[in-house]
């Protein structure tokens, strides 16, 4: 399949849906975060419609998708499984959501003093921001995103943390300058795993 706007308007509408599904749906209050990480995803890949449709550039589409991408997710993502982990699993995660923050926090300095640009190489976008010490920032955003799902202890989070670690080697190897779009992408459709993850038994609960 070939990434472009309307593959990004369709994946984006189905996605967003679904993710009105899991909030509708979340019986916690404390798991509304990654209840509502489909819907965050989705919009996600509405707002790289229209990054398509302006041609790249930096314009307000690539700085609203840039936003998302960078800062938000790796605060997003340990936080929201901080707060809907067991409290004898919270301490564990809270080196994630601590190096999520400090990364977050480098990203969001990057986009508001230094350009940030979308170009389209064939059926992909490619985006730039330059951003200092690029390893150690990419290693944090992966351990703040992926290590909060992995060391969830939770079923459903732990593969949806092994499936997007999967699909980050898979996007590395095959499009290296493209990574962050690609893997982005495809973060949005694993997410709903969330579906499963809103609409498991709870401990005390029976099932019919």
């Amino acid at each position: 399949m070939c990434w472009n706007a309307t593959a990004d308007l369709t994946a984006g509408t189905v996605i967003t849906a679904v993710g009105i599904v899991c909030v509708a749906r979340v019986r916690r209050a404390r798991d509304l975060p990654i209840a509502a990480l489909p819907l965050l995803l989705g919009a996600h890949q509405l707002v790289e419609a229209a990054v398509w449709h302006a041609g790249g550039g930096c314009g307000p589409a690539t700085t609203a998708w840039l936003v998302i991408a960078l800062p938000v997710l790796p605060v997003w993502v340990p936080l929201g499984v901080l707060l809907a982990a067991a409290p004898a699993v919270r301490p564990r995660l809270r080196a994630p959501a601590a190096v999520g923050l400090t990364t977050a926090a480098v990203l969001a300095y990057c986009l508001a003093t230094r350009p940030a640009v979308a170009e389209i190489r064939g059926h992909t976008l490619g985006y730039g921001v330059n951003v200092p010490w690029m390893p150690l920032v990419l290693a944090g955003y992966l351990f703040a995103t992926l290590g909060a799902l992995l060391l969830s202890g939770d079923q459903w989070l732990r593969l949806l943390g092994a499936v997007l670690g999967a699909g980050a080697l898979t996007c590395s190897a095959l499009w290296r300058l493209e990574f962050a779009s690609t893997w982005c992408a495809f973060a949005a459709v694993a997410s709903l795993l969330v579906l499963g993850w809103v609409r498991r038994p709870r401990p005390g609960t029976s099932v019919t």
